[in-house]
């Protein structure tokens, strides 16, 4: 196989329409927002405070079910009718940024800060914004200030050591894992996450360590069980890496990246076909998985098939750098 295989790969709805929230269908003719904007205008100051609660309450839901549209909508009328609420504001910070509208959350982020300057939630979440803006200071600010009121927030304290990894900082973000592990070393999760910490740094022999203490906590971890294939297969421990990772895919028929490693693997042993038809369905659940399709290609280009490793390359080329 062509060098390019024994790259690593590395592992972060509908809107309502149509109706005033409550109040029935908006008039003929009468846009959403204007109808919103009626029935704010006839509620009294403590019934636009009671329905504003109960549409924030209902965002909750909204959020928790991933129809982020809808939540969004509920908490613009909720602001308008209580633009007050700090929770409000929060809470659509947090819809725009699981959905990827940075700048969105920032301002209702800020705004939610404005309004209770200690909410350890909002610094966290904007700490979370920030860092994937690349503002990785300011990221480390707003950690630190919410680790200040709440020194116990694991998730806190993992936005943190991402933020230090990605300034390059191992020791510190390695710091922070220590005593994400020492506040919850009986569970599974905090071992894999310094375990992805060491392999995202090529640490694989402490990576490997780590993933079998999580392990040793949960045995049918797939998550586990298919990064500790992945770091055997980069030390070229093929027998072992395909263990994992067939027990990761037997665990979780549709993990796309255990079927995509595993593909790797079979191919490195010899068996082309087998892997062809493990990266083909990692494509098929992904289809924006680029290292499935640089694999791909590197396969099918060792089995002189150009024309599909061309395609594979191109398709490649334009999901990872926008190629036209």
């Amino acid at each position: 196989m062509s060098e390019g295989i024994i790259s690593e790969e590395i592992d972060g709805e509908p809107a309502r329409t149509g109706a005033t929230a409550g109040n029935g269908p908006a008039p003929e003719g009468l846009p959403e927002e204007a109808a919103r904007s009626r029935v704010s205008v006839e509620l009294s100051e403590e019934a636009a405070r009671s329905r504003a609660s109960v549409l924030r309450s209902r965002a909750e839901s909204y959020v928790a079910l991933s129809r982020h549209d809808a939540a969004i909508a509920d908490l613009t009328e909720a602001i308008a009718l209580d633009p007050d609420s700090a929770r409000a504001w929060r809470l659509r910070g947090e819809s725009h940024r699981l959905i990827g509208r940075f700048d969105a959350a920032l301002t209702d982020f800020d705004e939610a800060l404005r309004l209770e300057p200690d909410s350890a939630y909002a610094l966290g979440s904007r700490g979370q914004v920030y860092a994937a803006l690349g503002r990785l200071e300011e990221a480390l600010t707003d950690f630190d200030h919410a680790l200040t009121l709440t020194p116990e927030s694991f998730w806190v304290l993992e936005g943190k050591a991402d933020a230090l990894a990605d300034l390059g900082r191992m020791d510190a973000a390695l710091d922070v894992h220590a005593r994400m592990i020492a506040l919850n070393q009986d569970q599974a999760y905090p071992w894999l996450a310094r375990a992805e910490l060491y392999q995202r740094f090529q640490l694989y022999a402490e990576a490997i360590d780590d993933y079998t203490r999580a392990l040793g906590v949960d045995p049918e971890y797939a998550r586990a069980l298919s990064r500790r294939g992945e770091a055997y297969r980069m030390i070229d421990r093929y027998d072992e890496a395909l263990a994992d990772l067939n027990r990761a895919i037997e665990l979780d028929p549709d993990n796309d990246r255990a079927l995509g490693s595993r593909g790797a693997v079979l191919s490195e042993l010899g068996d082309d076909e087998a892997a062809l038809r493990d990266l083909d369905r990692a494509i098929e659940l992904d289809p924006e998985y680029v290292w499935a399709f640089r694999v791909r290609g590197e396969i099918l280009q060792d089995l002189e098939r150009h024309e599909e490793a061309v395609a594979d390359f191109t398709r490649a080329l334009r999901l990872e750098f926008g190629d036209a």
